[in-house]
């Protein structure tokens, strides 16, 4: 008692002076963002008064312009230069040396970059999201779910773990290298290139930025020109964040522009992360094969919702609402097939259709809504001839929601969502990738049918299981085959940062997010050095030394059964045989070589 007693105190006393210590708040100085032209609206209305009419069936491309318009009200927001190949490569050769000075910062520089990011998130919630609503479409709350709450998580998780998963790894060094000490080191690999979707523009700039600069390197962004209005205001947030720490310039960048600006990024970068749809990854697959930079690809998917009899309807009903329509349908991980045990079908599709009835779209700062717009153009007219086709093949319309008050010019930009039975799985509806407030639900019979059912699609990014055996939920889970299983839940994995994402298939491959997305923003080099230099060094043994000697091969394979041998008994008459040849080579004279006759 008397020896744990003194340990007892120290530990109770280190205890109390860590919860001591955390109620000290952290010396984290605020920094000032211009916004002034994303918040003075009346100014800008006034400025800019017309509604904004996209040309049909075509690109921007040839205007070498991004113009910016609000989706919901199609209000002109601006436009922004597309940068030309030379630019891109300017911007990127000013990253690349900013990147020198920063490989150099102590991780204590980069975490309190991350608290003052963190700092003036938290401080400027309603500022994000509504730059986020007013350039996609989206909710209040949806931005906030989808922008800030997974911000903020990745940054606490980077200031908790990050330093720990780049600090060199010691790794066991084996049987024949036991004098070795071996270890995996993670450096920076240089210029990052991130290409980001629309989807959530707050988000997709910080995801791949925060890992590119924890660890290290620079990092340009691409934005989509869906996106670039809000993109541009989010990079000021970074660039003063940066400054504020001492950062040089140009160590983060957000470019504009189409997919030439694209093409030149992958060129000119050390790697590459895209999130898009499958026909553009394959094309920066192409592109990256010319200089073998190495790449991530996230390209969406078409998550199963797999429900079975012995759940709680009514709950897992408003969680299936939440998986399609989240963000107006913009969810990168949306769930877009929907399959329930026929015990409860009805009962479940009645519950879904009660909900989905309640819910209203309209323009998301103009008045209560439940949704908000479809982002991008012309995408309304695709949601609706994915319905059109599954209606001509026996599918039915068993609910849809409303529209509230929209304007003339943007009433393509709204789909009300949809829920669809008697749907069938060769259906484009239940194959391509939807991107939109549509739910189609199936009836299954057996948990193989359930699995069989979501494996069959060229798709592999996440899927949700819910069933009232937790058991039963995890067996279905791990049969489907792709990157993200949620279990009695639905998107649950994101909120978890620790964890990394991507699919398989047409979903992509590669990871960001977690311990696996942070290090693949490093050069992995594995390191091997002697365990006690200078006194056991590596030393080749007399019998394959040059010229090696008769018994060089019987000397391998006796050192062979030594090190790997499965019996104990054999590995030791295999040793003998070793030291008995090492000491005959020592006593043997110079000349007693290999005869080459």
């Amino acid at each position: 008692m008397a020896f744990w007693w003194p340990l007892f105190v120290l530990g109770f006393a280190y205890v109390i002076c860590r919860f001591l210590f955390m109620l000290i708040p952290p010396n984290v100085p605020s920094i000032e963002v211009d916004a002034s032209d994303v918040l003075d609206v009346g100014n800008q209305m006034h400025e800019n008064t017309f509604i904004y009419i996209p040309p049909r069936g075509r690109t921007q491309q040839s205007d070498k312009k991004v113009q910016c318009y609000e989706p919901a009200t199609m209000k002109y927001l601006g436009y922004f230069p597309a940068l030309s190949p030379v630019e891109v490569k300017d911007r990127v050769a000013k990253a690349r040396k900013a990147q020198k000075i920063w490989a150099k910062s102590s991780f204590k520089q980069r975490r309190q970059f991350l608290r003052i990011l963190l700092k003036y998130i938290i401080e400027h919630q309603e500022l994000i999201c509504e730059v986020s609503s007013r350039d996609t479409g989206k909710t209040m709350v949806d931005a906030s779910l989808g922008e800030i709450m997974t911000t903020c998580e990745k940054i606490t998780w980077l200031l908790s773990e990050g330093e720990r998963w780049l600090k060199p790894e010691y790794r066991s060094s084996g049987r024949a290298m036991l004098h070795k000490r071996s270890r995996v080191e993670f450096h920076p690999l240089g210029v990052i290139g991130a290409i980001v979707s629309w989807n959530y523009p707050f988000h997709n700039i910080f995801n791949p930025m925060l890992a590119a600069i924890f660890s290290g390197n620079s990092i340009v962004i691409k934005v989509s020109e869906h996106a670039s209005w809000s993109g541009c205001f989010y990079f000021r947030i970074i660039q003063s964040a940066l400054a504020a720490v001492g950062a040089p310039e140009n160590l983060v960048d957000v470019i504009n522009g189409f997919a030439e600006t694209g093409e030149v990024l992958v060129s000119s970068v050390d790697k590459i992360i895209f999130v898009g749809s499958p026909g553009v990854g394959r094309m920066i697959m192409r592109n990256a094969s010319e200089t073998l930079v190495p790449v991530t690809l996230e390209l969406g998917g078409k998550d199963a919702f797999i429900v079975c009899e012995d759940v709680d309807v009514n709950h897992v009903a408003q969680i299936a609402v939440r998986g399609v329509l989240q963000s107006s349908g913009q969810n990168c991980a949306g769930a877009e097939r929907f399959y329930v045990h026929r015990d409860i079908y009805s009962s479940f599709v009645s519950q879904v259709a009660k909900i989905v009835k309640s819910v209203s779209a309209g323009p998301p700062l103009a008045g209560r809504y439940d949704m908000g717009a479809i982002c991008v153009q012309e995408h309304s007219e695709r949601l609706q001839n994915l319905v059109n086709d599954a209606l001509d093949e026996g599918a039915e319309i068993i609910a849809r929601g409303s529209c509230g008050q929209i304007g003339q010019q943007a009433v393509d930009q709204f789909f009300p969502p949809t829920v669809l039975g008697n749907v069938k799985h060769t259906m484009k509806l239940m194959q391509d990738e939807a991107f939109g407030p549509i739910m189609p639900i199936m009836k299954f019979s057996t948990d193989e049918e359930a699995v069989k059912l979501a494996n069959d699609s060229k798709y592999g990014l996440g899927c949700a299981v819910f069933s009232g055996s937790q058991r039963r939920a995890k067996e279905i889970a791990s049969q489907i085959h792709c990157g993200v299983a949620a279990i009695n839940d639905f998107a649950s994995n994101y909120m978890c940062q620790s964890l990394p994402f991507g699919g398989v298939k047409d979903s992509g491959f590669g990871r960001f997010a977690g311990v696996e997305g942070l290090r693949a923003c490093c050069l992995v080099k594995s390191v091997v050095e002697d365990r006690w230099w200078p006194f056991i060094k590596t030393k080749i043994p007399k019998p394959i030394q040059y010229p090696v000697a008769e018994s060089g091969f019987e000397f391998q394979q006796s050192l062979v059964e030594a090190l790997y041998g499965l019996n104990i008994w054999d590995r030791l008459r295999a040793l003998v045989n070793v030291l008995k040849m090492l000491s005959d080579q020592q006593t043997s004279p110079p000349n007693g070589k290999r005869r080459n006759d």
